[in-house]
């Protein structure tokens, strides 16, 4: 396959990584990069390891099975016990997981418009999310998701540009690859964990994949598409993180949109602020659209409920995860925390769903030939333990420190 032919393969892989370089991804690589500056540039290379691993097994099985991921875990036993137990995690961790996110989500588009506005997120929240409600209730929310995922492009060409005129010192960049958990750090390392690889992206991925392609012999393209698009998507976080470094002295505390904005000066000058925040929004709104509508089709996947857009039951699953988030939007709470902590909740919730798809992806019945291989599935053991320790120590710091 020649150059031409595998960028036009991009497809699927790129909803993932406009999904996870949302308001998570820049608030939490721009608190990283202000307070340790090239410390934890190993967590990004390992979440998008991770993310490129799992996000491979889910869209194998979606490709293979012709089946969503909800529906191969519920298939998975004939037991009704551990069926009904495997439901209920699942439902579980998409449902907290996307409330999470959403959340954060709302916050974070609030907040972007806050700061052009003036007008306080808690205002600005609800009105989001009112309007996400509407676009998904209608279905034509699909021409305006492509615009705002436009402009998030935009936002992450300029990080892009950023990175290049500060021009970091790639040999701090560079130390930054070799683990190291600073104290205090565990809480971000799970944060940028959590809005890197998004439990709810692995549901969507194996459901888009249908959609573009037919079978085992588009496997190539497939993952063509999912491991080039990652990667682009880690480049953008690292550009985040090296720019914030460069602009604030270690140590730095971000708690608002203009400081984060302050990272665009050297493009964007005194629009700087104008250009983040546009951004922020978009990546939030685009976002709030995306997560509620992923979790209703997980959900509705496990359940063994019909996928129609226009059901009732999809639709009160997708309107409790907004309502959740219109909800806890609405509260004054300082918009870097609450979506620093959604992406927390992600990373812990994370291994849960991380087992059941290692163990989907071991079933010969289900995939043939194209189950895991050996490297595969010492990859994802090695994933899923790694991210189980990340979070005891986030739960050890937060309770005990």
């Amino acid at each position: 396959m020649g150059v031409i032919d595998r960028l036009k393969a991009i497809g699927p892989g790129a909803l993932v990584a406009a999904a996870f370089i949302g308001p998570g991804t820049v608030t939490t690589a721009s608190v990283i990069g202000a307070e340790y500056a090239y410390l934890l540039v190993w967590t990004i290379a390992f979440s998008i390891l991770a993310t490129i691993v799992l996000q491979e097994m889910s869209a194998r099985l979606g490709l293979i099975t012709q089946e969503g991921l909800g529906e191969a875990f519920r298939d998975e036993f004939d037991n009704p016990i551990p069926r009904t137990i495997t439901v209920a995690l699942v439902v579980s961790a998409i449902g907290i997981g996307t409330a999470a996110f959403q959340t954060g989500n709302i916050v974070g588009g609030a907040a972007g418009l806050s700061a052009i506005t003036g007008v306080s997120e808690s205002v600005w929240g609800p009105i989001i999310g009112l309007v996400a409600a509407g676009l998904l209730w209608t279905g034509n929310y699909k021409l305006i998701e492509r615009v705002f995922v436009g402009l998030v492009g935009i936002m992450g060409t300029a990080f892009l540009v950023n990175a290049l005129m500060v021009r970091p010192d790639l040999g701090s960049l560079a130390g930054g690859l070799v683990p190291t958990v600073p104290e205090g750090s565990a809480y971000l390392i799970a944060g940028l964990v959590g809005t890197t690889v998004v439990g709810y992206n692995l549901f969507l991925h194996a459901s888009t994949v249908q959609e573009r392609w037919d079978g085992p012999e588009d496997l190539a393209e497939c993952r063509t598409d999912t491991i080039g698009m990652v990667i682009v998507g880690g480049i953008i976080t690292t550009a985040i993180v090296v720019t914030a470094a460069a602009v604030f002295p270690a140590g730095t505390e971000i708690n608002n949109v203009g400081e984060m904005a302050d990272q665009l000066e050297p493009v964007f000058g005194g629009y700087a602020l104008t250009f983040f925040a546009i951004g922020l929004f978009a990546a939030g709104f685009t976002s709030a659209m995306s997560a509620p509508l992923a979790g209703a089709y997980a959900t509705a996947g496990a359940l063994g409920w019909e996928r129609d857009l226009t059901s009732t039951r999809f639709r009160a699953i997708w309107m409790t995860i907004l309502g959740v988030g219109i909800v806890f939007s609405a509260l004054d709470y300082n918009p870097v925390q609450v979506i620093v902590f959604a992406q927390v909740a992600n990373g812990l919730l994370l291994p849960i769903l991380a087992v059941f798809l290692i163990y989907a992806m071991n079933n010969r019945d289900l995939l043939g030939e194209h189950t895991n291989t050996t490297l595969q599935n010492v990859l994802g053991g090695i994933i899923t333990l790694v991210v189980v320790g990340i979070g005891l120590r986030t739960l050890y710091d937060v309770l005990f420190l």
